[in-house]
């Protein structure tokens, strides 16, 4: 039902503007009461029969289209954010894209006191071990949700959570027990998109293939392991930003260090992450140096797969194909954190950014690629992924030429279309070159294929890591 809801929405929003008649007909009877078009007559013309996006284009749109009543979103306890240069439309606007309550403070509610806590202080704790076995889907001992304080993208204060699964039997090998960090691929735009609210609600049909497959979390627990899931999007669901991500990531390993300092204050922690899941675990390497330098020697190395370390060669790869409703949802969740981006909407963005698109998961929401739209239908200005404005947008993102401080293991699809192995090959060039300990693996096949063929090697990488062996480097 939901992906009908999208689908209906999308068509009746586009197809006023992609449509044309072949022959001049009389046009229809007016109806009373209803305003009459702009005058349409100074605008360019619209696309040409190549499918060339004219430059009037966004202009023509927002003729058409009336910009939509914008209404802020409540969210509970949030603070007034200060954004230099902002205005109170845009303000507004940046109210209403954000993703609604889903009546569960652990996750809507805005701690009154964050300023005067350090990043990774736990703010709450909830037991949800009856309810985790929706993601589980094996024995454990037990799951615990964890709220703490995190930081976002321009360093000001926020909150995350994460849940730590726990498993049956105490923990055989040397030293403490070792935790795995799952960075799923959440690659949603509302907060029922989590795994922590799966875990803490149960069954919910907002639950992805790609929470079980691979089978990274069951493995790890017959391994031993704990593992720490973070809903690294943030409170803001700021999916593929990867400057939120990466503080999320790493403030969740410290909230369990001080949740549980006795079990867990002494173990190595290894990540792992495939695809929206490597965003989250490419960022936390890159800002561990400055964000977080205790967990230099906690973390023993990072491995993920399908990149998308470089967002402006995912521009020329996902954008007007099958892939454009994924790559305009993350937009949007970037947008969330980096304001100027929603300046740059024109009224057909705005409308689909504040409708209940804005909560939706991947899953429903890209089918919107079946329509091959270009992000320019988005966007008020002309060839917007070749602007200087998306430059800013890439070079913020991509955070070149920062050190991993851990050893990372990085592996791609050869026959990668929408993420092309050629971002992940310059990402560990670029780490080979700054004395990071790397390893890079061309894997069979395109983002799914990868994803399974990749994976045993990643894991028996990750394995020997937390097991203490030292990580090769084939630089």
């Amino acid at each position: 039902m939901r992906f009908l809801r999208v689908f209906f929405l999308t068509m009746l929003l586009v197809i006023p503007l992609m449509g044309g008649r072949a022959n001049a007909e009389p046009p229809p009877p007016a109806i009373p009461g209803l305003p009459a078009l702009p005058d349409l007559s100074g605008l360019p013309p619209l696309p040409d029969a190549s499918g060339a996006i004219l430059p009037g284009l966004q202009q023509w749109i927002d003729a058409v289209i009336p910009a939509p009543p914008i209404n802020a979103v409540p969210q509970v306890n949030s603070p007034t954010i200060e954004i230099a240069g902002i205005t109170p439309e845009l303000a507004t606007l940046r109210s209403a894209v954000l993703p609604a309550p889903v009546r569960d403070p652990i996750f809507d509610a805005w701690p009154a006191d964050l300023d005067g806590l350090e990043p990774g202080r736990l703010i709450e704790v909830r037991d949800v071990t009856a309810t985790a076995s929706a993601l589980v889907l094996m024995p454990f001992d037990r799951a615990v949700l964890l709220k703490f304080r995190t930081t976002d993208a321009h360093g000001r204060p926020s909150y995350a959570t994460a849940t730590l699964v726990i498993p049956v039997g105490a923990w055989q090998g040397p030293g403490a027990r070792p935790v795995l960090v799952n960075n799923l691929p959440i690659d949603g735009l509302g907060r029922e998109c989590t795994p922590g609210y799966t875990m803490a609600h149960g069954w919910d049909s907002e639950i992805s293939v790609t929470d079980y497959i691979p089978p990274t979390m069951q493995l790890a627990l017959l391994r031993g392991y704990a593992v720490l899931v973070p809903d690294h999007e943030g409170p803001w669901m700021a999916y593929a930003e990867p400057v939120v991500a990466g503080h999320a990531v790493l403030d969740s390993i410290r909230a369990v260090r001080g949740l549980l300092p006795d079990d867990f204050g002494a173990s190595r922690f290894g990540m792992v992450g495939y695809s929206g899941g490597a965003i989250a675990t490419h960022g936390a390497v890159k800002v561990m140096p400055e964000y977080a330098p205790e967990l230099i020697d906690v973390v023993a190395g990072a491995a993920f797969g399908g990149v998308p370390a470089d967002y402006e060669i995912l521009s020329r790869s996902m954008n007007a194909n099958l892939a454009s409703g994924v790559f305009m949802g993350a937009v949007l969740g970037i947008a969330r954190e980096r304001t100027e981006i929603l300046g740059r909407m024109n009224n057909l963005a705005q409308w689909i950014a504040t409708s209940p698109v804005k909560d939706l998961c991947a899953s429903v929401f890209g089918a919107a690629g079946l329509l091959l739209l270009p992000i320019d239908i988005a966007a008020n200005f002309p060839d917007p992924l070749n602007s200087d404005f998306a430059a800013q947008i890439y070079r913020v993102t991509k955070m070149e030429g920062m050190k991993s401080p851990v050893p990372l293991y990085i592996y791609n699809g050869e026959q990668e279309w929408w993420i092309p192995a050629e971002g992940a090959r310059n990402l560990f060039r670029e780490q080979c070159a700054l004395g990071v300990s790397a390893v890079y693996r061309s894997v069979l096949g395109e983002h799914v294929i990868a994803a399974g063929l990749g994976f045993p090697e990643a894991m028996i990488w990750m394995d020997q890591r937390l097991q203490g062996v030292p990580a090769p480097n084939e630089c």
